[in-house]
């Protein structure tokens, strides 16, 4: 039996990200994410809502500042006092899973896609997804990149224009590009 490019998706296979089931998923995205933008931003009810509506889960006080976009929505799932600063992009066709107290700089990528190395597969609108999983009290700086894959543990900070290419263990200070740890973090909650 022939898989679907959303069963292939879930498979962790190659699929075609122009297939009509992916494009509907990315339109419905694409229309609650204009919405939750035109939210003014002193509406801090009506955005909650609007980010609820969005994503697949949220906790307590839930924050995205305008102009937010993703691919899917439903699979971004963020924990309490989440903060997304301006312009950040979240691409979605895999799970994103974002702890407690997690504050995101703006012009910020998530991205959980990739495209074979191939121009065959290019041309054939291959994609491959993986998740990213991001810890409680956790701070990205502006201008951050994570890539498909990535894990980023507890109590980390990245900072400004690193490109997360890697895992980040707990209580490090990662920068660069490609990222590195710099030091070791405390932990004074604990």
């Amino acid at each position: 039996m022939m898989m679907t490019e959303l069963e292939k998706l879930k498979a962790g296979l190659p699929y075609d990200f122009t297939s009509p089931e992916l494009d509907d998923i990315k339109r419905r995205a694409l229309n609650k994410c204009q919405t939750l933008n035109a939210v003014d931003v002193l509406e801090v009810s009506k955005r909650q809502d609007a980010i609820r509506d969005l994503f697949g889960s949220a906790g307590d006080n839930p924050n995205v500042f305008p102009v937010f976009n993703c691919d899917n929505g439903k699979n971004i799932h963020v924990g309490k006092q989440f903060l997304m600063n301006y312009n950040g992009t979240i691409l979605d066709v895999e799970k994103v899973e974002i702890g407690d107290y997690v504050m995101i700089g703006p012009n910020t990528l998530i991205s959980t896609v990739n495209h074979p190395l191939s121009p065959k597969g290019r041309r054939q609108n291959l994609g491959i997804a993986k998740p990213i999983k991001i810890g409680n009290d956790v701070w990205i700086g502006g201008n951050v990149t994570i890539l498909a894959g990535v894990t980023i543990g507890n109590n980390v900070v990245v900072a400004a224009g690193a490109v997360v290419n890697k895992d980040v263990p707990d209580n490090s200070l990662v920068g660069g590009v490609p990222a590195r740890i710099i030091k070791t973090l405390e932990n004074d909650i604990d």
